[in-house]
């Protein structure tokens, strides 16, 4: 019973979730000024980082124990934070809206240039997380 259950939320919150697995915004300055106004609109907001992941330089340090040819990103880096207040609300709502924690904004640049972005959210209660983010990331466009 657990089992189907599980697998029947799961469906549901896949199908309730947007299309597009990410917002993404084009950014017109460098990766290291990108990255620091994404930490300062974080930041800014109250709210504070708990970690940063630096995805672009794991991916080309392991590249080459993988063999791989491709480079993905010429830098790469993950903001993860939570908002004690959208969180409340969001688990108080839905216990199970622990799995959206912490939040993210991810920076990266390629050969398209530098974007920001960050993941979309399902509709209803979490759109409060979806607001949060997209206010952060236009605040660090914006600078």
């Amino acid at each position: 019973m657990k089992k189907t259950l599980i697998i029947l939320i799961t469906t549901l919150f896949a199908t309730q979730s947007n299309a597009e697995p990410a917002v993404v915004y084009a950014y017109d300055g460098s990766f290291d000024d990108a990255t620091f106004s994404v930490e300062d609109a974080i930041v800014s907001q109250g709210l504070v980082i708990d970690y940063i992941s630096h995805t672009g330089e794991m991916l080309k340090r392991t590249g080459k124990d993988l063999g791989a040819k491709k480079e993905i990103f010429k830098a790469a880096d993950i903001f993860l934070f939570c908002s004690a207040v959208v969180s409340r609300k969001m688990m108080e709502a839905d216990p199970l809206n622990i799995a959206h924690c912490p939040y993210s904004i991810f920076v990266f640049e390629n050969e398209d240039g530098v974007k920001i972005g960050h993941r979309n959210y399902p509709e209803g209660i979490m759109k409060q997380v979806q607001e949060l983010l997209s206010g952060i990331v236009k605040a660090a466009i914006d600078e």
